[in-house]
């Protein structure tokens, strides 16, 4: 691959998990010059949200670099090709040209018809602080079959194989209904959809015999989402707002694979990004 040799430095604009001139002084030590404008990629220190916000929002290739942590709430930095530790060796590889850029579709978000984004990891539909739950439906289409489903619940979430380590993965960390797994995870595939209920208290598949929990779809499907009764739903994952996006019963959300890409860096022989 190409040496690059200049890089932008993306961190948490407001409280970044390492400062900005400590990762400069790494970054620079390695020969690589920081700048601001016309970088060849852009080098984002944080964890998986941080690295969804600016996955969903760069064009430049995007290097994924983990801070580690004794605290048990942090970030599991699941997208991350290196930690913190590796920086320098990790600033080596990409100025030496060893590594490869793997390019992520993302999911197009429409509201009402009216795009309001795309996302690199996930989209999900939840209730607010004034509901006990929210009913909704769920249609899926694609070229073999259309699904169309019931829920009463929390909520729903739609995701790409970047994002399904998240939310997408809350199963897999329960254990005989007692104890948590935190480390584990469903990994979906490049050309899948990932939708999970959040903890429903009810689904039903229409015409089938079946109550839907988690499942995929190919990339290609066109999901649609409404809710069946007046609700405080809102919509995360396209906006920087911590109350998301208020959604009424006469709104349609429409989720779709973009023509969109977010270009990750895969190092050489270290850890892989998804």
């Amino acid at each position: 691959m190409k040496q690059l040799k200049r890089a932008a430095i993306l961190l948490d604009r407001t409280r970044p998990k390492v400062p900005y001139r400590e990762v400069k002084r790494l970054v620079e030590a390695s020969g690589l010059k920081v700048v601001r404008e016309r970088p060849e990629f852009g080098i984002v220190v944080g964890g998986d949200g941080l690295f969804s916000f600016y996955g969903r929002n760069e064009r430049m290739p995007l290097l994924f670099v983990g801070v580690r942590s004794s605290s048990l709430t942090e970030s599991r930095a699941y997208l991350a090709a290196a930690y913190m530790e590796e920086l320098t060796s990790s600033v080596q590889m990409v100025m030496d040209g060893r590594y490869t850029i793997s390019e992520v579709s993302r999911l197009d978000v429409r509201l009402n018809r009216r795009k309001l984004g795309s996302v690199f990891t996930d989209v999900y539909v939840q209730r607010g602080a004034e509901s006990n739950c929210i009913r909704y439906m769920v249609e899926v289409v694609n070229r073999e079959t259309k699904i169309r489903e019931y829920g009463i619940g929390d909520g729903l979430v739609v995701c790409t194989r970047a994002g399904s380590t998240g939310y997408f993965s809350y199963l897999d960390k329960l254990r005989s209904g007692e104890n948590l797994e935190p480390e584990k995870f469903t990994l979906i595939g490049d050309k899948e959809i990932g939708l999970c209920h959040i903890v429903p208290t009810y689904t039903e598949r229409e015409g089938e015999k079946i109550h839907p929990l988690r499942y995929t779809v190919p990339i290609e499907s066109v999901i649609r989402i409404r809710l069946t009764r007046q609700a405080d739903a809102r919509l995360y994952g396209v906006t920087k707002k911590r109350s998301g996006i208020k959604l009424s019963l006469d709104d349609s959300l429409e989720i779709e694979k973009s023509n969109e890409v977010t270009r990750v860096i895969k190092l050489g022989p270290m850890k892989p990004p998804l």
